[in-house]
């Protein structure tokens, strides 16, 4: 197939990292689709009176304009609901911590809408994403890989880290051998509108909200108690494996109250609005089922550190099978976006995966996702338990 006949969807979002994706692939020859995904206007949950999808979605035509390619929006808003807002509400309900940008790429932008690309007969789909894509041919076979973008400030591999084979087969991330410095150049000099644009804030899609003032749109507010856990406590001296600690009521004193333990997370400090401690107090570990907070003073309370944690084989994913992760050593693995990659090791039975880091790993939280590397490319993530 040659590539002026291979046609590439590509999702503009307004920004200047889409735009120059766009650009590149238009440079290139390809058939190039503009598309703007509507994926939030419910003004039931949203705080600010700004509406962001409208103004990024006239920033994407005026872009597919200056690039002279067609331009869509299409509607899936719907899907999004169910995929992600429903979801989020009902696992921080539930006290765990979701993260809301693997599910919407996972959900929305790498299935929802490659399935409609295909509609429009796209071979392609692309994003502004800094990753790239590798394969490997083996025994008449191709493995598709993630890898992370060049620029390590910007990578964003870890909020793949739950793409499939498939997926990846249909992706392209023209500026992931990019650094976020020559992409703003590249806009400049190609006089794109978004050349200055600032990176986006807040939730993905949903736009300048933030995550507290979101939940509180549809959670529940429910008084409960919060217990201050001394650093001190005999409970540091047990070994509770990959289990969290395993805190009572008991074990601590009561110093005030707070709004509802779902809106909490573990290592969150704002939100607490408690006087008169040595030090900032930090969340431990919330109980959603009595609604109580347990938290501890100071950013090295020992309650915040661990060295281990588990996942749930259901919960656990292979991106490249190429792999078998239980056979490779010197991986490492992060937690959170941006975190640098900590070494790690992983062991395995029927049921679930253990990792254990070679150092403590701050505020690990259920629902998070863990990401796992091989050098610089993600071979598997999971839902922490």
């Amino acid at each position: 197939m040659s590539i002026s006949s291979t046609r590439v969807v590509i999702a503009l979002s307004g920004g200047v990292d889409s735009s120059v994706a766009a650009y590149l692939l238009k440079e290139k020859g390809y058939d190039v689709l503009g598309v703007f995904m509507k994926n939030w206007h419910d003004e039931s949950v949203t705080i600010s009176e700004e509406c962001p999808w409208l103004e990024d979605s006239y920033d994407a035509m005026l872009v597919a304009q200056k690039l002279n390619i067609p331009f869509k929006v299409i509607d899936l808003s719907s899907q999004y609901k169910e995929k992600i807002v429903d979801y989020m509400f009902n696992e921080y309900e539930s006290g765990n911590t979701p993260n809301p940008d693997v599910l919407c790429n996972r959900e929305i932008k790498f299935d929802v809408f490659l399935e409609t690309a295909k509609q429009l007969n796209a071979d392609f789909i692309a994003t502004g994403h800094y990753a790239r894509v590798l394969s490997i041919d083996k025994s008449n076979k191709t493995y598709y890989g993630l890898k992370s973008g060049i620029d390590v400030e910007k990578d964003q591999s870890y909020f793949l880290c739950q793409l499939n084979q498939y997926q990846l087969s249909k992706i392209m991330f023209p500026i992931g051998n990019l650094k976020k410095d020559e992409v703003r150049e590249i806009a400049k000099k190609q006089g794109l509108i978004t050349a200055e644009k600032k990176d986006s804030q807040g939730l993905c899609f949903i736009g300048k909200v933030k995550l507290p003032d979101f939940l509180q749109q549809k959670l529940v507010k429910k008084k409960g108690n919060v217990i201050l856990i001394s650093r001190d406590n005999d409970i540091y001296k047990k070994d509770f494996g990959y289990n969290d600690y395993a805190y009572q009521k008991e074990d601590g004193k009561i110093i005030g109250n707070h709004i509802g333990s779902h809106f909490f997370t573990i290592g969150q400090r704002k939100g607490l609005s408690i006087g008169g401690m040595k030090e900032p107090l930090f969340v431990l570990a919330t109980d959603t089922i009595n609604n109580l907070i347990y938290v501890g003073e100071g950013s090295d309370h020992p309650g915040l550190y661990r060295k281990s944690l588990k996942v749930y084989a259901d919960n656990f994913h292979i991106v490249n099978p190429y792999h078998n992760i239980l056979n490779l050593n010197k991986l490492k693995a992060r937690i959170r976006y941006r975190q640098a990659l900590q070494e790690v090791s992983i062991k395995a039975d029927k049921d679930c995966f253990y990792f254990n880091f070679t150092k403590n790993q701050k505020a690990i939280a259920r629902g998070q996702f863990i990401s796992i590397y091989k050098s610089d490319e993600l071979i598997a993530s999971g839902v922490i338990d």
